[in-house]
């Protein structure tokens, strides 16, 4: 059974019920998914799986339909997360969240855009499964307790003690606060400007002393197989990448509420590089070229809370 699409019948059965409920959160439920999963195509199926639970429920039973909804959600995909996390240990080199092209609505709510962006789901990774789906439920999406432990299989005392917990974790991980947008477009237009006119020591000046390169190939294509730590190897290696652009585009774009930009050869997407800027200087640089990851990269993808 495919989920639906968004219909309305004049005369509604209780099947029409369960379709408008899912249609009207559908967007919540795939932020959430991904959100614990970092996938997008893993998060399509966890909604997949949601659907088919939720057509078999007594709607008469059910007292808040976006809380029950992303309850069954929430089950799936912790149940999809631990089987991922046996799948990265084999992944070749480092593993990067699957890249979002995201609407400039997303960006405008700050704790929306950090939470999907790629370092926020990189902190996300260094949780226990248990521990990022509380975290995600609570910090993100405001549920209540007594909701996140119907969802994780735990009592509310229980949630509470690995909430506060996950919450240390993070905060001793997790980026530097938002930035302005003004910021951004100005460390962003002339980490631009250095990338297409090769200028290393332009590159050296935007980038933060400790700025880490990370890339994602996927064993599939090349890339860097640890992180390059510190500006002048991040420099060197950009600058080195740009004498192989000549036959390339670069297009400015919203990657996971940040900003970043996407390379493209003949039209194709070869590479997506979303950035982290604090302070008016690029501190993360995340490089997605594994394809398989690339492939869904045709349209926004609408997030909410």
């Amino acid at each position: 059974m495919a989920i639906p699409a968004r219909t309305r019948s004049p005369a509604m059965t209780g099947t029409d019920k369960a379709t408008e409920a899912f249609v009207a959160h559908r967007n919540l439920l795939f932020t959430v998914a991904y959100e614990l999963l970092g996938s997008a195509a893993d998060a399509e199926d966890v909604l997949q799986e949601t659907w088919l639970r939720w057509v078999g429920v007594d709607l008469d039973t059910v007292l808040d339909q976006r809380a029950y909804l992303v309850r069954i959600a929430s089950r799936q995909a912790l149940q999809r997360l631990r089987t991922l996390g046996r799948r990265k240990e084999s992944y070749v080199g480092p593993w990067l969240p699957e890249p979002l092209l995201t609407a400039p609505d997303v960006a405008d709510d700050v704790e929306l855009a950090d939470s999907v962006s790629m370092a926020m789901l990189l902190v996300l990774e260094t949780l226990k499964p248990t521990e990022r789906a509380v975290f995600v439920l609570r910090e993100v999406f405001g549920l209540e307790y007594d909701e996140i432990a119907e969802a994780v299989d735990k009592k509310p005392d229980a949630v509470r003690q690995i909430a506060h917990r996950a919450r240390s974790h993070v905060a001793a991980r997790r980026p530097a606060g938002p930035v302005s947008p003004t910021e951004t477009r100005k460390a962003l237009a002339a980490f631009q400007r250095a990338i297409e006119t090769g200028d290393l020591q332009s590159l050296v000046d935007i980038l933060a002393p400790d700025v880490v390169f990370l890339g994602d190939g996927g064993g599939v294509v090349q890339a860097v197989q640890r992180p390059v730590v510190g500006a002048d190897k991040v420099a060197r290696l950009l600058a080195a990448a740009v004498d192989h652009l000549t036959e390339a585009t670069l297009e400015l774009t919203q990657i996971n509420g940040q900003p970043a930009l996407i390379l493209r050869f003949d039209g194709e997407i070869d590479t997506v590089t979303a950035l982290r800027i604090d302070h008016g200087q690029i501190t993360g640089l995340y490089s997605v070229r594994n394809p398989s990851k690339l492939s869904h990269l045709t349209e926004e993808v609408p997030l909410t809370r």
